[in-house]
């Protein structure tokens, strides 16, 4: 009776075990979501504060920093003909007169109410004329954007199935090279060729749709060089590791082994870079926007410091530091997404 009692013990351990399994594992895929949700809010609210920190240590360190570059708003709205009394009525007109702090404290009394000051330039409330200017930034990060991740992340996919072969060379070629060349000279480049030459689109301004194509593609060819080359490289790594080689055994097809496994076991770091460029961009493609003579942001930042235009910079640089701030949130939480192992926070990992 013992030994058959051990024998039926025995045999039905594995029933158990092998029961018991399905139901902990469905614990732990369930566990996930219910940690991952709980800890979100906190999260967010951790990194909205430092955030703010962020942006209020960005704006102290370029208040001071523009005063202390060389230059006089007051002489250059005045012009080289202002006598000493049209300069210190000027100054006081702008409040210029008063101390550094004061000035300080004044700022910070506006920005909390979202009054920055009046743009020496356009006599125009300095936040409402960066917000006029923001949609067209915007615009032109979006479409940049999306071009560098509809040809970057397949062209990086085809070079790391081909890796080591002479396609893939030719292709390194090409990517090296886009990533050599500066802004200005792509721009010229295409204007010459598709504004002058090939009359198709135009080569400033921006007066209908077609006229975002060649700032489009100035932006994106740098960022397709070097976004293709990264997924290249984790592609590569992906397609020697140990998981593979099982997925492989099973009879996972190549399709699926690219694009659900190695694809998506390589695109945190591809994120953050996508995030990153795409952060850069909202700040202002200054080189880009002042070849095509575009109405964004990065012209009119070029034109606040031509100007000394205190007001416009600071509200420029509020404006996109917050931008900034809000992509990299937002890519910070897109990572459990993509990666359920990805914790927010240390309170996640109970």
């Amino acid at each position: 009776m013992t030994q058959h009692a051990a024998e039926t013990a025995l045999a039905a351990q594995p029933s158990g075990s092998a029961s018991s399994a399905p139901r902990r594992n469905q614990t732990s895929r369930t566990a996930v979501p219910r940690v991952l949700t709980a800890a979100m809010p906190r999260y967010v609210a951790k990194r909205l504060a430092q955030s703010a920190l962020t942006v209020f240590l960005t704006l102290t360190t370029v208040f001071v920093l523009i005063r202390m570059a060389p230059g006089d708003p007051a002489y250059s709205m005045a012009g080289p003909l202002a006598t000493t009394e049209d300069l210190a009525r000027i100054r006081a007109d702008m409040g210029l007169d008063q101390s550094v702090f004061t000035q300080y404290l004044l700022y910070l009394r506006g920005l909390l109410h979202l009054d920055l000051g009046t743009s020496y330039s356009f006599q125009a409330p300095a936040f409402d004329v960066v917000l006029a200017r923001l949609p067209y930034t915007i615009t032109l990060a979006v479409s940049a954007i999306l071009l560098t991740t509809l040809v970057a992340i397949p062209l990086g996919v085809w070079m790391a199935r081909r890796a080591d072969t002479r396609r893939e060379l030719g292709a390194n070629v090409v990517t090296i090279a886009g990533q050599s060349m500066p802004d200005f000279w792509t721009g010229l480049m295409l204007i010459t060729l598709f504004a002058v030459l090939i009359p198709v689109f135009p080569a400033a301004g921006f007066t209908t749709w077609s006229s975002l194509v060649l700032p489009t593609v100035t932006v994106a060819v740098l960022q397709i060089a070097l976004i293709s080359r990264m997924v290249r490289r984790e592609m590569v790594g992906a397609f020697s590791s140990p998981y593979m080689t099982v997925a492989r055994a099973r009879g996972v097809s190549e399709r699926e082994l690219i694009w659900r496994y190695a694809l998506r076991n390589s695109a945190i770091p591809v994120l953050t870079a996508l995030g990153t460029r795409f952060a850069s961009m909202l700040n202002g493609v200054v080189v880009v926007e002042v070849v095509f003579a575009w109405p964004g942001v990065g012209s009119l930042v070029v034109r606040a410091l031509e100007t000394r235009d205190y007001p416009l910079i600071q509200a420029t640089v509020l404006v996109t530091a917050v931008l900034a701030v809000l992509v990299q949130l937002a890519v910070d939480l897109c990572y459990p997404l993509l990666d359920p192992r990805v914790r927010l926070g240390k309170g996640t990992n109970t």
